[in-house]
């Protein structure tokens, strides 16, 4: 019995017992977070509307193929002349 009552006393203790927080290793959450910055800012440059150079570049590499002339592949009547527009 005494057995009985002293398994039943531990198992509540343990189970009102704060859970575990997990460390956070802050030298690791430092250097994501310098990475993520340097994905976000450093890698890039920015393309001003200004900037002919780089917006036909960017429209090459990111909207040219289902944009052939101006033209639209996936819904034909949206096209981006500029009567269109």
């Amino acid at each position: 019995m005494k057995l009985t009552i002293l398994a039943v006393a531990a198992t509540s203790v343990a189970a009102f017992q704060a859970p575990q927080v997990p460390k956070i290793d802050l030298g690791k959450a430092a250097q994501a977070g310098a990475v993520a910055g340097a994905l976000a800012f450093g890698l890039t440059s920015p393309a001003f509307a200004g900037n002919v150079e780089n917006g036909e570049i960017i429209f090459n590499a990111n909207c040219g193929a289902c944009h052939v002339g101006g033209q639209n592949v996936i819904m034909p009547e949206k096209t981006l002349e500029k009567e269109a527009l």
